[in-house]
């Protein structure tokens, strides 16, 4: 089915039905109950799980595949953002042209930098790609402000020509991103008993984009071309003395990785059309290398699981504050309430990236393979089965 093997099938289908289901999956707790704060089943953290995890697939085809560490990725993910919000001031607020604007901005520009940064391997194409991301930051923040506008940001006003849509709407606001007429900040609400549920035109959207970038890499890894770009990260040396010359593949596969950032930052834009040059720094470039290498560097659906638990961790875990410890341990005397408060306070709030950071360590040192590898564990953990007496399952050496 789709051209793809059954098992390749089978995880596609899987990644279909948890984004689509995503708003009953991501919402266990009833609203009233104390534990729905560890919901995360609202449209603008969905939107986040769906967009980041393209950005690290796309990632994953550069480093998972063939082992270059990139530290610049960022510099696409904001490119992308520009080219969205510009298309969005000069032509319309449709979402189509300005995410097919930012892939291939994000391309030609990954080409570039591409070009340059691949002649060298290892930690020197690593801080030429950061290099690159920080100039790419520096333009945007101070240097091309009537491009970028600066500290500000690039946004949308009431000024913009917009040649095939409105300037403004009838009762002079703003007008909305929308996809051919439907809304990306259209929602429904859906109650059933003590729990609320909410649909989002624009997060399905961006789930169904998700969705295709997924089935293209499953494509690409299953490609020659992903065999060959397997060689070049087993050995690149050994390929070149067998005639091949590695430097179109991996440029190749640096294009179509920025490309899939450039889609990403398309998307945020979307979404919310502002643009700011925050999105090149090298923290950005660093976080989407969090997400493969803890979903599992390599493996098709990890970067999404490394995408969907960092998101979690900055949206959840930062809004527990002391308010919310004490009301945990509230039925605990004052002296052991205000003990726990005071353990678990470093983690939470203001601290979450101290629990990620043990998460990540932790993943690391037992988990090389990330929660891939953890799930794969678990699976073999429960599907081994007793070995029988039958003698007729034993296998006679060959002769």
């Amino acid at each position: 089915m789709f051209g793809l093997q059954k098992k390749d099938t089978n995880l596609l289908l899987i990644v279909i039905a948890l984004t689509m289901l995503a708003p009953f999956i991501l919402n266990p707790f009833p609203t009233d109950s104390g534990l729905a704060q560890f919901n995360a089943g609202y449209p603008d953290l969905m939107q986040r799980f769906v967009i980041f995890g393209i950005f690290a697939i796309g990632f994953n085809i550069l480093f998972g595949l063939t082992g270059y560490l990139s530290f610049g990725h960022a510099a696409f993910l904001g490119v992308g953002s520009y080219s969205a919000v510009w298309m969005f001031k000069l032509l319309s607020m449709n979402i189509l042209p300005a995410i097919i604007l930012s892939v291939v901005i994000a391309g030609l520009f990954s080409l570039l930098i591409g070009w340059i940064s691949l002649r060298r391997t290892g930690i020197y194409f690593s801080i030429l790609t950061l290099a690159f991301a920080q100039m790419s930051f520096a333009l945007a923040y101070s240097v091309l402000t009537p491009i970028t506008n600066g500290e500000t940001g690039l946004q949308i006003t009431l000024d913009d020509p917009r040649i095939l849509g409105i300037s403004q709407t009838a009762d002079g606001s703003i007008p909305v991103t929308n996809l051919f007429g439907m809304e990306m900040r259209a929602t429904s609400d859906l109650a059933l008993g003590a729990w609320s549920f909410t649909f989002s035109m624009g997060y399905y959207v961006c789930a169904v984009l998700m969705i295709l970038a997924f089935y293209m890499s499953i494509r690409i890894f299953r490609s020659p071309f992903g065999m060959m770009l397997r060689a070049i990260k087993s050995n690149q040396t050994r390929m070149n003395y067998t005639g091949l010359n590695p430097k179109p593949y991996t440029l190749a596969a640096f294009v179509i990785s920025g490309m899939y950032a450039g889609l990403a930052g398309g998307l945020m834009a979307s979404m919310d059309p502002l643009a700011g040059a925050e999105r090149m720094q090298w923290t950005a470039s660093g976080e989407v290398v969090l997400m493969t290498i803890l979903g599992g560097a390599g493996t098709l659906i990890g970067p999404v699981l490394g995408a969907g638990m960092i998101k979690y961790f900055e949206n959840i875990f930062s809004k527990i504050n002391d308010n919310v410890l004490h009301t945990w341990f509230s039925f605990m005397p004052d002296g052991l309430e205000n003990l726990m408060v005071g353990i678990l306070h470093p983690f939470v709030g203001k601290g979450w990236h101290l629990t990620l950071g043990i998460i990540f360590m932790l993943v690391v040192t037992f988990l090389p393979g990330g929660l891939v590898e953890g799930g794969q564990r678990i699976g073999r953990m429960f599907g081994r089965k007793k070995p029988t007496d039958d003698t007729s399952a034993k296998t006679e050496p060959a002769e």
